[in-house]
């Protein structure tokens, strides 16, 4: 299919799976297959940009991801440190937003302060709306949501009366931020794993084999073509 004459979604969301069996293979360790991974990344959002998606969100670090080896977990926030480090620029340089999603009270000092002072540098940008999902689980986003609103009901700032989808989806990490269109998970695994679970009620599910590392703009055009050939009815539901 012509890439012209695809309908491109406007919000993907990418589950990054396969970094660790992908080292294994070349016999290499599981971090340094997170390393390859994270320069594929940097290229997608390049290609998705170009492609005409506005909205791009990687699943990076999940609330489990914690409890996998130490040295693996270690190397995984240096990963963190290294792309925090270079991504004001970077973002600068490609006009694009980035945001954090997840609750980043659970990481260290210095990188929230990276953190924040990244959303704060990229705002203004124009181009692509690029989000990192970090020390992120949906069910832990829904409860911090609860919690959030209960608070403000107990203050008088919401009447019960008023809660809607619309008001609770304020309270969460996504905020402003579309739902996706399309959700894309590499590997062959087909689960949600604690992903986008409230935004993710009419997104279509696209999954592939390919191994996160291998993963480049023909495989994304793959996945955006086969969103683009499903017929969508009012309410979301397939024809």
């Amino acid at each position: 299919m012509n890439e012209n004459n695809l309908k491109i979604p406007n919000h993907v969301a990418i589950i990054l799976d396969g970094n660790g069996r992908w080292a294994k293979k070349r016999m290499m360790p599981r971090n340094y297959g997170h390393a390859q991974g994270s320069k594929v990344v940097e290229k997608i959002c390049e290609d998705a940009y170009r492609m005409g998606i506005k909205y791009l969100t990687v699943y990076a670090f999940s609330t489990e991801n914690w409890k996998r080896p130490k040295e693996e977990v270690d190397a995984l926030m240096k990963l963190l440190r290294n792309y925090l480090e270079t991504s004001i620029s970077t973002s600068k340089k490609n006009n694009m937003r980035v945001r954090i999603i997840g609750d980043i009270s659970g990481l260290s000092q210095d990188i929230q302060e990276k953190i924040r002072e990244l959303e704060e540098a990229s705002k203004m940008n124009t181009g692509l709306n690029f989000q990192v999902a970090i020390n992120y689980g949906s069910r832990d986003e829904i409860i911090r949501a609860v919690k959030a609103l209960s608070k403000d009901v107990l203050e008088n700032k919401v009447a019960p009366d008023n809660i809607n989808e619309e008001l609770f989806s304020q309270y969460l990490d996504t905020r402003g931020i579309p739902e996706p269109d399309l959700l894309i998970r590499t590997s062959g695994e087909q689960r949600l794993s604690n992903f986008l679970l409230w935004q993710m009620a009419y997104t279509e599910f696209y999954f592939t084999d390919v191994l996160w590392p291998d993963f480049n703009k023909d495989e994304l055009l793959k996945a955006v073509e086969y969103y683009s050939s499903r017929t969508r009815k009012f309410g979301g539901i397939i024809e």
